[in-house]
């Protein structure tokens, strides 16, 4: 079975940086890979990120396109979602989700509990 926790959520202000995390546990994934999506309060979930384990491809929402970038560590099982120059429409709680890299999360098995970002005016 895989669980995935989700970590480094918080306020910040509008420009700054967050470096979200998203540990896995109870398998790995060598084929397929790892999502980020986000939901935002009145708005569907969409997705933002994703990265096949092996982390030679990525793929990225237009929306975060420039700002955000996704990598993973395996000695540590983790994949990370770093957030540069923040926009306050970037407010939104974030969920990391496996094992797939597509847009759709009805493609995901796996979710991890969500980590708030909010970003300030």
């Amino acid at each position: 079975q895989v669980q995935l926790v989700e970590s480094g959520g918080g306020l910040v202000q509008a420009g700054g940086s967050l470096r979200l995390s998203c540990a896995a546990s109870g398998r790995t994934f060598s084929s397929y890979g790892l999502g980020w999506f986000r939901q935002a309060p009145g708005k569907e979930r969409e997705f933002v990120a994703a990265i096949n384990w092996s982390g030679h491809s990525t793929y990225y929402a237009d929306s975060v396109k420039g700002r955000f970038t996704i990598s993973r560590d395996y000695a540590k099982n983790t994949v990370y979602l770093q957030m540069n120059s923040l926009k306050p429409e970037d407010t939104a709680v974030y969920t990391c989700a496996a094992p797939g890299i597509t847009t759709n999360p009805r493609d995901y098995d796996y979710w991890g509990q969500g980590t708030q970002v909010t970003v300030s005016s």
